[in-house]
């Protein structure tokens, strides 16, 4: 674990294989994470593992739908290691509200929905019943630097009491 206030999500993301302190870049025009009282609004954070974009193209003649869906749970790492970031544990959050998910998608493709399953399933993997959400699947003609996926989050706090 990275520290001794590493929470239990933070130790689940960990158990699956993403470190919590591994951040990506951030950009200088918007906020990683914008908070409006008890709710998160989580930018699109795309594949990076580090510094290093791992998963462009389009899905599927250039990136397989199996690579683009671990591409999406990689996406989804990034958004909570981004949210731990700005709140300082994910135990901080009471619900995960939604996912929006967008595939760098060829003409004919039609399963976005089973690509970004990868975010969900690590979001429910690590918040339990807490990660079940509303989400969208968007297939798009293009995204930043040519990733194969994207995706963002809506969260809401745990109320103070």
């Amino acid at each position: 674990m990275s520290d001794a206030t590493t929470g239990s999500r933070e130790a689940r993301l960990e158990s699956l294989g993403f470190p919590v302190d591994k951040l990506t870049p951030e950009g200088a025009l918007v906020d990683a994470v914008s908070i409006d009282g008890s709710i998160v609004y989580a930018s699109g954070q795309v594949p990076f593992d580090g510094d290093q974009l791992v998963s462009c193209g389009k899905v599927p003649s250039q990136v397989s739908a199996d690579e683009a869906t671990k591409a999406a749970a990689l996406c989804a790492a990034n958004v909570l290691r981004m949210v731990r970031h700005a709140v300082g544990s994910l135990d901080r959050i009471q619900r995960v509200v939604r996912i929006t998910g967008y595939v760098n998608s060829d003409p004919d493709f039609t399963d976005q929905h089973l690509v970004i399953n990868g975010a969900s399933t690590l979001v429910r993997e690590v918040f339990g019943d807490a990660g079940k959400h509303a989400r969208t699947a968007l297939g798009m003609a293009q995204l930043p630097l040519g990733s194969s996926v994207e995706v963002e989050m809506i969260l809401a706090l745990v109320q103070d009491s």
